[in-house]
């Protein structure tokens, strides 16, 4: 295995449509900026609610990426 050192980034996706729809607009969106992403880990979950029902998901995620050389 090769040595690795990685850095952090932490984002916050939001969807109408589900956690996992939050999480892959946060991912997709960072991936525009940030080159050799490797891993991505949940950190905080949220919601609004709208007439007593779920409205919107908000997902924070910890983003692992390589530095380059």
């Amino acid at each position: 295995m090769s040595e690795h050192v990685y850095k952090h980034l932490e984002v916050t996706g939001s969807s109408p449509n589900g956690m996992d729809a939050a999480i892959r607009n946060a991912v997709r969106t960072a991936g525009q900026t940030v080159r050799n992403m490797h891993w991505f880990e949940v950190t905080d979950t949220r919601g609004h609610i709208v007439d007593g029902d779920v409205a919107h998901w908000q997902v924070t995620v910890k983003i692992g990426f390589t530095l380059e050389k």
